[in-house]
Order: structure tokens, then C-alpha cells, then sequence
């Protein structure tokens, strides 16, 4: 745009608005994002019979979760200190938890009850222990209020899942064994579409929407990060600008955004290298 990364003398320029006009063109794509997630999530959950709940209905034959102390009618509230408000939290917090050692927290009759150390039902999947569910959840009647709010928790619960994985990355709990670009996005497309190919052309369709929908909230939600080069390092700009009341010096800035685009194109090119590896050997740096 026009008086963004420079002086503009034209009143309509970027640089001319106030700073709340800037602050809101600056996160409305990210918003955008989101709420095209949003919409197409809608579109996924539309087609659905009706939606799963957190509410355990029944157990497995030999469960661990119903030998550790948990009963039908019990609402998951959280496992290892992620919260649960719908089954997409769910669903992300089995796959995260130590499948040998588990805490969680579930909501029986008004009371929060919790279980330490459970221990799940596994199988071995390359190596390693995978998480085996051994329990079935209640259903959810589908009509529009539960297909909109349905959809609104499920969006929601993507960008927590985004959010924390990116603090995982900085943690530890994640590696660059975890992480695709766009190499690695558009083989993870290609294997979705040909596992929903399997069953029929729909179902080949749904999984690309699906891949589509997280792609989208993704993108919304790293390109708000406080960091150089993206809408988020600009936010942060603006918003130390509406404190001082003046702007910050152009040439700073632009240092710091070249700098900041530099460490992000660097790290790209060791992602994609990593997809590449994968895609060759079957494992990316970091195993």
C-alpha cells in the first residue's frame, strides 16, 4: 500500500491514517484467515450427522481409562494441563500426552475430579508408543445453533492447537521433525486427498478442505506473531507508536524488518530442506 514502507504526501496513504485506522488494516488479514477457516470449517461440520461431544458414553473392552477411575457420563475438562472445550481439544491433547503417563481432569456430577499418572492402552508405531483410545464419546444433535457454535469452538480450538504447538517449538516439546513448509504442506494435501480418495471423491475433498482450513488459520495466526518482518512485528510498531505518540524512526524499523525477513527466509530454506529429506529418505532433520 501506499505509505507503508515509505512518506506519502497523498491523504488516503497508509502513513497518513490515524494509528488505530493502521492497527486495524494490519490484523485484518489475519483475521480474514480465520474467518475463512471458519467458514470452512462450517462447510466440513454441514455434512456431518451430528457432532462428537466430551462426554464419555462407553468403554472399551480391558480400558485404562475406565480401570484408572473414570466412568460413563464423566466430561474431559483437560489432560496435561490443556484445556478441553470441545472434542478438537480432545483429539489434540490425547495425541500430545505421554500415552504412559496422563493427568486428567474430568467433570463428574458438578465436581472436577482428577487422575494422575494414568497410564493408556498403546501400540507400537515406529518405534514408538502410540496412544490407543479405549473409550466412546456422546453425540451432539446436529441443527444450526450446534452447527454454528460447533463450528465457532472447532475454529477456536485450531488456533489454541497452532498457538500451542508454536510454544512447543520454542520449548522443546516439538522438534524440526515436526515441522512442514510448503514442500512438506503439499505432501501432507496429496496424502490426505489419496487416503479420502480410498473411500470416495467426497471424502478425498473433505481432507483437502480440512488440510485447507488449518493452512489458513495457521498462516492467521503466525502472521500476528510480534516478530520482524511480519503483520505482527508491524502491530507492535504501531502500538509502541500510540504510546509514544510519535512514530519510530523509519530507518530503525526498516533495519529491523530486513533483519527479521532475513532470519525468516533463512529458516525457511531449513524447513524446505528438511521436507525435501523427508520426501527422499522418509525422515527430515531431527529424525
Amino acid at each position: 500500500m501506499e505509505g507503508e514502507d515509505e512518506d506519502s504526501s497523498d491523504d488516503r496513504a497508509f502513513n497518513n491514517k490515524p494509528v488505530w485506522k493502521r492497527i486495524l488494516v494490519v490484523v485484518m488479514g489475519a483475521v480474514m484467515n480465520i474467518i475463512l477457516g471458519l467458514i470452512i470449517m462450517m462447510i466440513l461440520l454441514g455434512q456431518q450427522p451430528a457432532f462428537s461431544s466430551t462426554t464419555i458414553s462407553k468403554f472399551t473392552d480391558n480400558s485404562a481409562t475406565q480401570a484408572a477411575g473414570l466412568k460413563v457420563g464423566d466430561i474431559f475438562t483437560s489432560i496435561d494441563g490443556y484445556k478441553i472445550n470441545g472434542d478438537r481439544d480432545l483429539s489434540f491433547a490425547l495425541a500430545t500426552a505421554n500415552p504412559l503417563k496422563a493427568d486428567i481432569q474430568v467433570l463428574r456430577a458438578g465436581k472436577v475430579l482428577n487422575f494422575s499418572n494414568v497410564k493408556f492402552n498403546t501400540k507400537k508405531t515406529d518405534g514408538k508408543d502410540i496412544l490407543s483410545l479405549d473409550f466412546y464419546v456422546m453425540p451432539i444433535e446436529k441443527n444450526f445453533g450446534t452447527l454454528i457454535t460447533k463450528s465457532v469452538q472447532d475454529t477456536v480450538s485450531t488456533v489454541r492447537m497452532v498457538w500451542f504447538s508454536l510454544v512447543g517449538l520454542v520449548s522443546g516439546k516439538f522438534g524440526m521433525k515436526d515441522v512442514a513448509g510448503p514442500v512438506g504442506a503439499a505432501s501432507a494435501i496429496g496424502q490426505a486427498a489419496t487416503i479420502g480418495l480410498q473411500q470416495n471423491f467426497l471424502a478425498g475433498f473433505n481432507n483437502i478442505l480440512m488440510m485447507m482450513m488449518i493452512i489458513t488459520v495457521n498462516l492467521g495466526v503466525v502472521n500476528l506473531l510480534p516478530l520482524p518482518a511480519l503483520d505482527g512485528g508491524r502491530l507492535l510498531f504501531l502500538i509502541v507508536e500510540g504510546i509514544r505518540r510519535k512514530p519510530i524512526n523509519p530507518k530503525y524499523e526498516g533495519w529491523v524488518n530486513a533483519a527479521g525477513f532475513a532470519l525468516l527466509m533463512g529458516f525457511m530454506v531449513i524447513v524446505t530442506f528438511s521436507d525435501i529429506l523427508r520426501l527422499i529418505t522418509g525422515k527430515g532433520l531431527g529424525g
